[in-house]
């Protein structure tokens, strides 16, 4: 769904900006006497890494707001920089994703896993790439091998694409089990509550399912939410005779997304569809 788009596509930035603060980090610190080696910190960089933390900030930022062609500039600078930097080539893919040059952001993830195999936030990114091309079988193992590194920051992030992704074939139990792993991590991720509702209107257990759309009601933005989205609540409070509720969501799906085809299956009575 469109709403689960644009959290990832947040989530994937935020991913990035850990990811190039600590691929800049230098690789030989001084060790003490417990032969552990001391913390890496800023002065620790060379001139050229601090050049690639630079470059992938800026494009970090020129890509949160949408330009980008300029994001893509920043990533080529700090390739030019380092040729062998997998973020760079991880946040490459993402832009040239948003840009809608998929075998270009093929080519970039492919090359940024081959540089860091083992990094949990390049297989979330590849994952949610795979799966926005409705390559699910791909796409899965990608977020469980995300989702098995422990030292993984934003493990929500993977078990809730995993879950969305799963939905995409209708294995409503492999969703279930992601999705419930997202909302123990993070309760509050809108997108997770959508799914979850989603997966159980699915089921036919429309009690749960209004429990979810209940939650997203309380996290999140009226405003934020897509009309796929807007339309699956009124079908929730429908199946379950609500017809208050159903007319308050009606009225929320009328009035910021009036000229949607879900508006239009409303008005129709396509209930069903």
């Amino acid at each position: 769904m469109t709403f689960l788009a644009q959290r990832s596509r947040l989530s994937l930035v935020a991913l990035c900006v850990a990811g190039a603060l600590a691929g800049c980090a230098s690789s030989g610190p001084e060790k003490g006497n417990s032969g552990k080696a001391e913390l890496t910190t800023a002065s620790d960089q060379t001139a050229a890494q601090r050049k690639v933390e630079i470059r992938m900030q800026l494009a970090i930022g020129y890509f949160q707001q949408g330009q980008y062609p300029v994001a893509l500039d920043e990533v080529k600078l700090a390739l030019a920089a380092d040729p062998n930097n997998a973020d760079a080539y991880g946040m490459r893919g993402l832009i040239y994703q948003q840009m809608g040059e998929n075998a270009l952001a093929e080519d970039n993830f492919v090359r940024a896993r081959k540089l860091a195999p083992a990094s949990p936030d390049l297989a979330n990114n590849y994952g949610s790439f795979l799966c926005q091309e409705n390559r699910v079988k791909e796409a899965l193992p990608l977020f469980d091998a995300a989702l098995g590194n422990r030292s993984y920051r934003s493990p929500a992030s993977a078990a809730n694409n995993a879950g969305s992704c799963a939905l995409k074939i209708k294995d409503y139990a492999s969703a279930e089990r992601y999705l419930l792993q997202a909302l123990q991590l993070t309760p509050d991720l809108p997108a997770t509550n959508a799914n979850l509702a989603r997966v159980y209107f699915e089921k036919g257990d429309y009690v749960r399912a209004n429990f979810f759309i209940t939650r997203l009601n309380k996290v999140a933005k009226m405003e934020s939410l897509t009309a796929d989205v807007l339309w699956l609540a009124i079908k929730v409070q429908h199946k379950l005779g609500d017809t208050d509720a159903e007319a308050g969501w009606a009225t929320q799906l009328r009035r910021h997304h009036s000229g949607s085809a879900e508006y239009a299956a409303y008005q129709r009575g396509a209930f069903d569809e």
